[in-house]
């Protein structure tokens, strides 16, 4: 991956499976959170949903991962209809993907190089570790899991 690589020459599928073109968040703050079904954490989904429905310049997107004790064992259609039953679920959740190893995706290349976002390097240690970046593509910081989505910690940059 290039060190020249904008956030926004990244690509993921949705969960159902469509091309996401993050271009089409620039002028928005994009919070991304590595998800699973069975963890402790996963009741921060509700919050996660208030951000969304709270914050106008806020996108959330949720990233499935079942590297952390195998919490997302789930197909594509089991997570959706998980997230939506039991959390109201109406932001975007990507396809399962790999945040870290060998089949790290880009996305999480990316969020977690200083090399390439130009400020932090970090290792998701688990899952609902959430990833901010500004309205301009800028990597803003990270948050582990003990940080809930609505913490002053992570809202200080909507406000």
């Amino acid at each position: 991956m290039s060190k020249n690589i904008s956030f926004y020459d990244i690509k993921i599928k949705s969960l159902q499976g469509k091309l996401v073109d993050f271009s089409v968040f620039k002028g928005k703050n994009v919070l991304f959170v590595n998800v699973a079904s069975k963890c402790g954490f996963t009741p921060q989904y509700k919050e996660l949903q208030e951000l969304n429905n709270t914050y106008n310049d806020l996108v959330v997107i949720g990233i499935p991962c079942n590297q952390f004790g195998a919490q997302e064992p789930g197909t594509s259609e089991e997570i959706n209809e998980f997230c939506e039953i039991n959390y109201g679920v109406t932001f975007l959740i990507t396809e399962k993907v790999d945040v870290k190893g060998e089949n790290q995706h880009p996305l999480y290349k990316w969020l977690t190089s200083k090399e390439l976002n130009g400020k932090k390097s970090s290792t998701v240690k688990w899952n609902f570790q959430k990833y901010l970046v500004d309205k301009n593509g800028i990597f803003v910081d990270y948050w582990y899991s003990l940080t809930k989505p609505t913490s002053k910690k992570i809202i200080k940059h909507f406000l």
